[in-house]
């Protein structure tokens, strides 16, 4: 595997005035606890979050944020979706990055009020067929739809500065203990690492390449999943061509439900 700390913040893309950044994972793995990677993009004086993460990551978080800019620079917190290992943090967010907006489905505003957000002036809810985040130096981040993969209102974003895309859990993987990275090497060995998750949680094939046609037609260096390893190069393209024949799940409901 690439000798890269994974512990340590990472810049994915980085050019005089924009930044893609992976935010350093906990030193330790802890048992039990779902793995998940946040990032953050850095364009001008402007900051923005992708997926935070949960209340439990939240003091890792703000430290790997801190390291890098003051949170107050944050104007954006993208929300691929409403899972609490996503979410729950929404409100700790909030009250330190006074000046940030949230960016959400609009399925899941009606469920802030239980993550103690009643004041709804913060919020863009997205719509189903995505939109953009405009940026002041004139950067617009793509929100795409990415429904029912695996969330009814789900979307993923695309930097077109960086040519990343964050796909959320669209490419995540559940490591072994002891044997994360942060790099996809062995693409056939990691699909393993893939195969469970996606064909339960994924909702079927004809969902997943209507996603396919949409992502293929940009150019993509890097895609960065909210769990697991990152794919660039090459492996980008060994991802999306798995994806393409993958069997998922109205596909294999009979399998699922043991007839």
């Amino acid at each position: 595997m690439q000798d890269v700390k994974a512990t340590e913040n990472v810049s994915l893309y980085e050019d005089p005035n924009h930044k893609f950044l992976f935010l350093a994972w906990e030193e330790k793995e802890e048992e039990g606890i779902v793995q998940t990677n946040q990032y953050m993009i850095i364009d001008g004086n402007e900051a923005i979050l992708l997926d935070p993460g949960g209340v439990h990551v939240f003091p890792r978080v703000l430290a790997n944020v801190s390291e890098i800019i003051e949170p107050s620079k944050i104007r954006h917190i993208f929300f691929t979706h409403q899972d609490p290992d996503v979410s729950s943090g929404i409100m700790l967010w909030l009250s330190i990055a006074e000046n940030a907006r949230i960016h959400i489905s609009n399925l899941w505003i009606r469920f802030l009020p239980h993550f103690g957000i009643y004041d709804k002036s913060r919020v863009n809810p997205i719509p189903d067929r995505g939109d953009k985040i405009k940026l002041s130096s004139g950067t617009e981040l793509e929100i795409i739809p990415s429904h029912f993969l695996h969330s009814t209102g789900n979307f993923t974003l695309y930097d077109p500065k960086a040519k990343i895309l964050f796909s959320g859990d669209i490419g995540a993987a559940i490591f072994e203990r002891g044997k994360r990275y942060l790099f996809v090497e062995d693409f056939d060995s990691h699909v393993k690492l893939m195969e469970g998750f996606h064909k339960r949680y994924l909702a079927s094939s004809s969902i997943l390449k209507k996603w396919l046609d949409i992502v293929e037609k940009k150019e993509i260096n890097i895609v960065a999943p909210q769990h697991g390893a990152i794919f660039k190069g090459e492996n980008v393209k060994k991802f999306f061509n798995w994806l393409r024949t993958l069997r998922c799940g109205a596909d294999i409901i009979d399998e699922i439900y043991g007839r």
